[in-house]
């Protein structure tokens, strides 16, 4: 494969599927350079939500172009991870061209290049998808619930891991007792109910002002968030997958084959999740991993947490992992990332918990157990510093443990239905990464 068009040099990229496989020549075409180029600095990027490679690699040139103007004399080098992950393409990225995120599409109709998106992350499953957009298209009248049953069913074949794969294993934030949370609540309901949650949540962020309608919207108008939540929560138990079975080891091969390398994992959205379960996938005794910084980072703000506040008997599944950095744990979140500030509360309730959010405020989820780290941060892990990000530039960031940078100063543009999620590609985010990893 040609060497991709990057701003930045040396440059590799991490090829891994589903299952967390990596394409082998890349790897060893990377273990066999890094020390060749006199990299002391390695840092390793994992995208979110991407529709295809070019995406991925767009961003990571966009994100790194200011790092060598940032540290001039540090002898860096760049990952860029590619997993297969998917974007729903009326989510606009802030400063890219419409080829890499298309704008909004008001319809609630799936677009081809979404269509095409889901038949790439889910094969052999297009007579799925094809009849999930023709009744995204068809929209049957309230009288027939039997069209939104169908709708529910469809979704959860279309995300369902099909065993004997590993993915199952990953998708849980929490567990009690040694046993995982169970699916999210949308999986369990009635399609109807969920549907219904979610109209009228986007109907809250589409208001202008936050003004509030006493009009129910048509369950229909959140059947594709359902579907969009649906393929987040695939794509958040594959990061998890891919990052303890795939990038985990191979930055245990760079540590034995590069004794003085220094690893900085970085991971946007999903992707933060991919770099923390790779914590979880470190060989016994790696200490190569120097930083690790999260930006808007899509799993839940507990799952560091020896213990969930209101649940003495649940735990976080990567609960002390922060431990296997031999430096910070550094999470930039903002208020304004909609995705995570309202829908992926919605997404990430258990099955087992039946409260409605109908009537609830939803800045009231946010201190519960359903928040996400990219909207508050890391939680219920004693120690944890916190700061702005003028602070976090201003002075050194702590050596070790957990720092939540509130980022909302720069990370705040973005429309409905994701807000600022995607927008990360700012110089001052380098600097947080240069900062943590303390890269001169």
């Amino acid at each position: 494969m040609a060497d991709p068009a990057v701003s930045v040099a040396p440059y590799w990229e991490l090829t891994f599927d589903a299952d967390g496989d990596v394409d082998g020549p890349e790897r060893d075409r990377l273990l066999a350079q890094v020390t060749a180029r006199g990299v002391r600095d390695l840092i390793v990027f994992a995208h979110g939500w991407n529709n295809d490679r070019s995406g991925a690699t767009a961003l990571y040139s966009h994100f790194f172009a200011p790092v060598p103007r940032l540290a001039p004399t540090a002898r860096i080098g760049y990952v860029g991870v590619i997993w297969p992950s998917m974007r729903f393409c009326d989510e606009p990225i802030p400063d890219f061209p419409r080829s890499t995120a298309a704008g909004p599409v008001p319809a609630p109709a799936l677009d081809k290049d979404t269509r095409h998106a889901l038949l790439e992350s889910f094969p052999g499953r297009a007579t799925v998808v094809d009849r999930i957009a023709r009744l995204l298209d068809e929209r049957p009248g309230s009288e027939d619930e039997g069209g939104l049953d169908e709708f529910g069913r469809l979704v959860r074949l279309l995300v369902e891991e099909v065993p004997p794969g590993p993915q199952a294993l990953f998708s849980a934030d929490t567990e009690a007792e040694g046993v995982p949370e169970g699916e999210p609540e949308m999986f369990a309901r009635p399609a109807r109910e969920v549907c219904g949650e979610f109209a009228r949540a986007v109907a809250g962020l589409r208001a202008p002002d936050g003004q509030e309608s006493f009009s129910l919207p048509n369950p229909w108008d959140g059947a594709k968030e359902l579907l969009r939540q649906a393929t987040y929560y695939a794509m958040k138990r594959r990061a998890g997958t891919v990052g303890e079975r795939g990038l985990g080891p191979v930055v245990g091969l760079l540590a034995r084959s590069a004794p003085g390398l220094r690893v900085h994992l970085v991971g946007h959205s999903f992707g933060g999740r991919l770099v923390s379960f790779a914590l979880r996938g470190l060989p016994e005794g790696v200490r190569a991993v120097k930083s690790v910084t999260l930006f808007q980072g899509a799993f839940s703000h507990y799952a560091f947490a020896a213990r969930v506040p209101g649940d003495p008997g649940a735990c976080g599944v990567l609960q002390g992992q922060e431990g296997r950095v031999d430096g910070p744990l550094v999470c930039c979140y903002s208020r304004y990332d909609s995705a995570l500030g309202t829908l992926y509360p919605l997404a990430s309730r258990m099955a087992d918990d039946d409260r409605s959010v109908l009537g609830v405020d939803v800045g009231s989820l946010l201190g519960d157990r359903w928040g996400a780290m990219g909207h508050n941060g890391v939680q219920a892990v004693p120690g944890t510093r916190a700061c702005t990000l003028t602070e976090a530039l201003a002075a050194p960031l702590p050596v070790t443990g957990c720092v939540n940078v509130d980022a909302a100063e720069v990370v705040r543009r973005g429309g409905p239905p994701s807000g600022a999620h995607s927008d990360i590609v700012h110089p001052e985010l380098a600097r947080v990464v240069l900062a943590a990893g303390r890269v001169h």
